[in-house]
């Protein structure tokens, strides 16, 4: 049916291609590039093995627009998949937009010389991609993306109005080691290292008296360092944004004890993430939204020390008279995410617990999915961190062949102010030119995606809770 263009050949790149394979009737052709064609060639063998047909394979510069082009070119897709570094998403986003090829990617722009990332750079696009009669699709993952559309269902179906929104990332899994990360190192470690943020319209819920500070992460820290973390942005303030304001924390300052349905306690940290950013401007009468990521003791006290030492810093230095970024030297030095997969156990378990209106009452629901570790593994030789991002990532691709989403499909036009948008932003969220533009996940129809999270490997629970906090399972995509 479509000749879909894959970049990226990582752990999560190797579960959308072989999920990709597993729908051939959408799927007809799957191209899956990479800089290394070795790795390209390991996953087209696995599902080759597995019974599911075969894939063709390319060596390809995504941080090169030109070398992105002939590529395109070359093989004339539909749809390009970016699952490369989020760093390559504005290269890969360019090529498309000169070849006239719808595009999709999982996590937003990062700048590679900060740690440091926003949508802005991509919205821009948006008027342009119009024109052009493409359409672009922000943060398919999991968060971003699924969480995205479970904010967009609980939008559609449960509340009259949304008033707050924790969205909850919890990995209860254990590889063996006393120190590795899930997914790429420089991307997890640069995202958890960075100052916690959080937006806010109203004044009483700016206390957070819920949440409660850190003594873990904090037990070896120190007020003076031998180095500046300029480079990874620590500078804390308060910035106005879309109505509310953006309220930084130092990083792994505060923290709960959430309970998580079927997997139990664990401390879960503020942070800041990328859908936020989004969802604020997409979700009428929010008026707080965070977001949480459980980390052990043993975690927390191996990064400090890393911190410590300087091997988390992101800017260049010298060593034998060569430069070198000692974040990247750490990644090196640590596993390779994927080779975690055939050792993992456990589940991961994220969702968002969302607080709102319905029919003039106060109504809370929580939507989750729990993922198995092994049962990932088992599957598609992968971890349940890069199963819970590759799985979304095809089903917004096999959604937009299908033209579920995309040209011609409805959307869920958000009327926002766009007066802060930058130049070629200034239409995002306004469905226009049949349908054209870059949209992020929620502003799309959630209902068919929910509906292919059942059948794909990823299926949700919806609970309401009560006052006393009693749940009452309202869907299970499980049964």
């Amino acid at each position: 049916m479509a000749c879909v263009l894959q970049i990226g050949a990582g752990g999560v790149g190797g579960v959308v291609a072989h999920k990709m394979a597993m729908n051939r009737e959408v799927f007809s052709r799957i191209i899956l590039a990479s800089r290394t064609l070795d790795k390209c060639k390991v996953i087209a063998d696995s599902i080759k093995q597995k019974g599911l047909g075969e894939i063709e394979i390319d060596c390809v510069d995504a941080d090169s627009v030109e070398s992105m082009v002939a590529l395109i070119e070359k093989y004339k897709p539909k749809l390009v998949v970016n699952v490369a570094l989020p760093y390559q998403d504005l290269s890969i986003m360019e090529a498309c937009l000169r070849t006239k090829t719808h595009y999709l990617d999982t996590a937003n722009y990062e700048h590679p010389d900060s740690a440091h990332f926003e949508y802005k750079e991509q919205w821009a696009y948006d008027t342009r991609y119009k024109q052009a009669g493409i359409f672009g699709l922000l943060g398919s993952g999991f968060d971003p993306g699924v969480t995205n559309v479970f904010c967009a269902y609980a939008q559609k179906h449960y509340f009259d109005e949304i008033h707050s929104i924790d969205i909850l990332d919890c990995n209860a899994g254990d590889h063996g080691y006393a120190f590795a990360t899930n997914f790429n190192p420089e991307i997890n470690l640069r995202e958890v290292s960075s100052k916690a943020r959080f937006w806010v319209k109203d004044e009483n819920l700016a206390q957070n008296t819920d949440l409660k500070k850190d003594t873990i992460y904090r037990k070896f820290e120190r007020e003076e360092k031998h180095f500046s973390l300029e480079a990874n942005t620590q500078d804390l303030k308060n910035e106005d944004y879309f109505g509310g304001q953006w309220q930084d924390i130092a990083p792994l300052d505060l923290m709960k004890e959430w309970e998580y349905p079927e997997v139990g306690v664990k401390n879960s940290y503020l942070l800041y993430h990328e859908e936020l950013e989004s969802l604020v401007r997409n979700i009428k009468g929010l008026k707080r939204i965070r977001f949480f990521m459980t980390f052990g003791e043993s975690y927390l006290t191996h990064m400090k020390c890393l911190e410590n030492v300087g091997l988390l810093r992101v800017d260049e230095i010298e060593h034998n008279g060569q430069k070198i970024v000692p974040i990247q030297v750490l990644k090196t030095l640590l596993p390779d995410p994927a080779s975690l997969a055939p050792r993992t156990k456990g589940q991961t378990h994220i969702g968002c617990y969302i607080k709102g209106i319905k029919d003039g009452k106060d109504r809370t629901i929580y939507i989750y999915n729990i993922c198995d570790h092994e049962a990932c593994y088992k599957e598609v030789n992968a971890q349940g961190v890069s199963y819970t991002t590759g799985v979304p990532a095809m089903i917004g691709a096999k959604l937009i062949c299908e033209g579920k989403w995309g040209i011609g499909a409805a959307k869920i036009p958000n009327n926002a102010d766009n007066s802060d948008m930058p130049k070629g932003g200034e239409f995002q969220g306004i469905d226009s030119h049949n349908g054209g533009g870059v949209w992020n996940m929620e502003q799309n129809d959630p209902d068919p995606f929910m509906a292919e999270l059942n059948k794909q490997g990823l299926p949700y629970v919806v609970c309401e809770i009560d006052s006393n906090g009693e749940r009452k399972i309202l869907e299970d995509g499980r049964k």
